[in-house]
């Protein structure tokens, strides 16, 4: 989808934005503000939200997501491949269990490998937004306000409308 974040002085353009883009008729999938963390969160139309709130602004969120996704895979594999390990060798590491207590232990274990994996493996993969998102952190620590706007596939903003605010700098998010 593609996503445009819009850096601006005040909330006022933000809001006559968002008026003025729905009065056109863009259909719009998302549309989140960020406040500076001086100003309040809600007044007006749009309710401000933080920072740290919306996730296509904050790595760790990206991240976290990323993991949960990775280890949805990774911990069946894991479980498969300690099973599978612990019946084709010939070590009898916990035969005190049993037969079937020794292959459900290399199971666990390997379900284990399996969740250390996905964190390892969701923190080594950076964000293609990352360069993006830091511009946009040095933009809200300055005080400015974030608008982030996100459409369908395909169509773009209307950026007469756009340039009407003035905005100080545009920033393009890559496709999520």
């Amino acid at each position: 989808m593609p996503v445009c974040v819009l850096v601006l002085n005040e909330r006022d353009a933000a809001e006559s934005l968002v008026t003025s883009l729905r009065d056109a008729g863009t259909h719009l999938l998302r549309v989140a503000l960020v406040a500076p963390d001086a100003e309040p969160t809600s007044s007006g139309g749009l309710t401000a939200e933080r920072m740290d709130d919306v996730d296509l602004l904050n790595p760790s969120l990206a991240r976290n997501r990323r993991q949960r996704s990775m280890s949805r895979w990774l911990m069946p594999f894991g479980f498969l491949a300690g099973a599978t390990f612990t019946q084709i060798t010939t070590l009898d590491t916990f035969a005190r269990f049993g037969t079937i207590g020794e292959v459900v232990i290399g199971g666990l274990l390997g379900l284990g490998s399996g969740l250390m994996g996905s964190y390892a493996a969701a923190a080594s993969v950076p964000s293609d937004n990352e360069d993006g998102v830091r511009i946009l952190r040095n933009r809200h620590k300055e005080n400015s306000w974030l608008l982030l706007l996100e459409t369908r596939p395909g169509v773009e903003l209307p950026w007469t409308l756009v340039q009407k605010v003035r905005p100080q700098q545009v920033v393009r998010l890559s496709e999520l």
